[in-house]
């Protein structure tokens, strides 16, 4: 049998345990087209290489670790009991966790050689037994998926540019910000990781309210079905000026926006991908990848088809905006 009962969840949910799953899966083609793109960057070796020349995997886990403390049987059994599931639900190895004490609602996954999650206190406080499976579900995609290294050389710019670093620079800015259009996209990839290793949307719906607002609100404060419509107004705007404050609002992300992140799961949903995952039907790790021109071919139409819209945005957005201009110069 495929199935695994949930036990030690109080509803005892059936979950399917998806041996021995390919990340491909669950992967957004924008995630693979965005790091593709990112390889590609000239100085992007050059730069990788500087920053772990320096700091090494040892140090590295001592700076994202030395505030934290380390999930296991006798330290947050309970965290450790849900993680153990998740992980058997992914038919995935066990990797490191921590909890890290830090008023932020987030968590993620780093490293190098050996990568490891941690989730802030925020995170565990805010959210419920099984949302809080949906963020170590999400976290053990990015690791799944060969995530974790990029991010970790993400966040390590970002901290030597606050700073000022010399090493951070036109070259490293450039990577940077394509670390962060990537990061956005791998996201999403990893809100279906997410959602697979919990197997219940309107978990990872509600969760993703309460990561949005930020509170630990009573039920009848907030409503899943609003947020979903706020989403859908969000994706289907069509004002122009509108969209130029989307792309703004994401230059300097790392993440997508969460109305965002609701209507790409729901979109995903609704494609049938996500039931026919669970029906068993995905892409084993043992199975032979796809044709690489095909695979590559199909992750580019989807990032070129989002690159044009945003450059449609920006120019029908630059037009609407300079005759706006000439019309107040001609009233004056």
């Amino acid at each position: 049998m495929d199935d695994v009962s949930n036990g030690a969840s109080d509803d005892a949910r059936a979950r399917r345990i998806l041996t021995d799953i390919s990340p491909r899966s669950w992967e957004h083609p924008a995630d693979r087209a965005a790091l593709a793109a990112l390889r590609k960057l000239p100085m992007f070796d050059t730069v990788l290489k500087a920053l772990f020349g320096i700091f090494g995997e040892k140090p590295v886990r001592l700076a994202f670790q030395a505030n934290a403390v380390q999930v296991g049987p006798n330290q947050f059994p309970r965290v450790y009991e849900l993680y153990q599931e998740v992980c058997q639900t992914m038919d995935s190895e066990e990797y490191d966790l921590f909890i890290a004490q830090d008023p932020i609602v987030n968590a993620g996954a780093y490293g190098m050689d050996r990568p490891f999650i941690i989730v802030n206190s925020a995170t565990k406080i805010l959210l419920d037994d099984r949302e809080l499976q949906y963020i170590l579900g999400h976290e053990l995609g990015h690791i799944q998926s060969g995530h974790v290294l990029y991010r970790t050389m993400m966040v390590l710019l970002i901290e030597l540019a606050k700073l000022g670093f010399p090493i951070v620079g036109l070259a490293a800015r450039a990577v940077l910000v394509a670390l962060m259009e990537w990061s956005r996209k791998s996201e999403l990839s990893c809100d279906r990781a997410g959602l697979l290793s919990l197997q219940d949307p309107d978990v990872v719906l509600s969760a993703m309210l309460k990561m949005a607002g930020g509170g630990p609100w009573k039920d009848d404060e907030t409503n899943v079905g609003q947020f979903i419509l706020q989403a859908e107004a969000y994706r289907e705007s069509d004002d122009v000026a509108d969209s130029v404050f989307k792309i703004l609002n994401l230059m300097a992300q790392t993440h997508p926006f969460w109305v965002i992140r609701v209507a790409e799961i729901r979109t995903w949903i609704e494609s049938g991908d996500y039931d026919r995952i669970i029906g068993g039907e995905y892409q084993r790790t043992s199975d032979p990848d796809p044709e690489y021109r095909s695979d590559l071919r199909k992750a580019a139409d989807a990032y070129r088809e989002g690159a044009k819209s945003l450059l449609d945005d920006v120019g029908s957005a630059a037009k609407k905006m300079g005759a706006s201009l000439m019309d107040t110069i001609r009233r004056q």
